[in-house]
């Protein structure tokens, strides 16, 4: 009981400081010297810059060391594998992904998404064919960071989290909250699996980061200053997956941006 109630306690302090942080990134603003932002870059609020730019680097270091050579290697495998394994991944993705349908009030993409999953779980072999796709079921993705921020929660200030990349105080609360609602990850908890949740959470990371490396090196080569870069290619993709127009946005999601799923 004391374990539960330290964990909503924290919650609720992540929300409580996700709303006023909210709140004063509007009036706060940030650039750097050699990097010419837009206006939306300005409007960022990033007060722990210096740390997050330390761990930045750490991540940058990682990506081009581990995760983009493994990723190299991923890309090399037969088509066939690639789908397969992307296919798996995204289908545990739904359970949730309907959850916040839901909680958003998105009541028909919650019925989709509620029977793309049971399309692709039975028919599809365990999700690693996409059967759904062809009878117009769409994955459309939702995360508790977009239900909180449909419910008027604020950004918060900007986080750079080791190894999982680019966030602020509302998308990491959402993360924690993932985390401790997955039903895959409680299921695979439960059978004394605990081993495949940071296994899921990796194949995932190595998957997204396959789908961009082109992208990603000529965010990183071409950019004057490839921290900002990231910082605002983050945020225009935040903005544009809670207002669901992210069908429209281009800019990758570089540097060991992992979704704990």
């Amino acid at each position: 009981m004391n374990k539960l109630l330290h964990i909503l306690l924290t919650f609720l302090i992540l929300v409580l400081s996700t709303s006023i942080f909210g709140a004063a990134s509007d009036e706060v603003k940030t650039s750097s010297a050699d990097f010419e932002t837009t206006t939306f870059e300005d409007e960022i609020y990033d007060p722990l810059e210096g740390i997050n730019r330390a761990i930045f680097s750490f991540n940058n270091v990682a990506d081009r060391i581990v995760l983009e050579p493994v990723a190299k290697g991923y890309k090399k495998l037969p088509s066939p594998i690639q789908s397969g394994v992307g296919n798996f991944i995204n289908n545990l993705k739904l359970p949730l992904a309907a959850l916040n349908q839901l909680l958003q009030g998105q009541g028909k993409n919650a019925a989709e998404s509620t029977g793309r999953f049971l399309v692709n779980s039975t028919v599809g072999i365990f999700g690693l064919i996409d059967v759904a796709d062809d009878i117009g079921l769409d994955q459309k993705e939702e995360d508790f960071g977009q239900t909180l921020a449909t419910w008027g929660v604020g950004d918060g200030f900007y986080i750079v989290l080791p190894l999982f990349g680019p966030s602020n105080v509302r998308d990491t609360t959402g993360m924690v909250l993932t985390m401790m609602t997955d039903p895959v990850n409680a299921y695979a908890a439960s059978q004394g699996q605990a081993w495949a949740i940071p296994v899921k959470t990796a194949a995932n990371a190595i998957d997204q980061r396959s789908q961009i490396i082109d992208e990603v090196n000529a965010l990183r080569d071409n950019s004057v200053d490839y921290y900002a870069a990231v910082r605002s290619s983050y945020y225009q993709n935040r903005k544009a997956a809670i207002m669901n127009t992210d069908d429209d946005v281009l800019t990758p999601l570089p540097l060991i941006s992992i979704e704990f799923e």
